[in-house]
């Protein structure tokens, strides 16, 4: 009954952990800027027909901000695509990144 419950322990641990890296935020106390594209930036056509175009967004990598810049999604059907944003925190911002949401707007 021990090995049983130390090993739930573990695994419910261990989950915690992997979910609690995903949903990681960075505060700044600035939010910064998107960069400008340079001037002679077009946007790629889409891969095929009813793709999705996200613009530029942050991620967190190494506990900060990086720019990312778009690219195109595969439509999902009966979803829609909420662009990421910035979320005003007490003493600071942290990025809400974007994501699909069911249903149409």
């Amino acid at each position: 009954m021990k090995k049983y419950l130390n090993k739930v322990v573990v695994i419910v641990a261990l989950f915690m952990a992997i979910a609690a890296t995903g949903f990681s935020q960075v505060i700044v106390r600035v939010r910064p800027d998107a960069p400008l594209p340079p001037a002679n930036y077009h946007r790629p056509p889409p891969p095929a027909s009813g793709h999705v175009w996200v613009e530029g967004e942050w991620v967190v990598r190494g506990g900060r901000y990086e720019w990312k810049p778009g690219y195109w999604l595969a439509p999902r059907r009966g979803w829609h695509w909420v662009p990421g944003r910035w979320v005003a925190r007490r003493g600071g911002w942290y990025w809400i990144p974007g994501a699909w949401v069911r249903g149409r707007y």
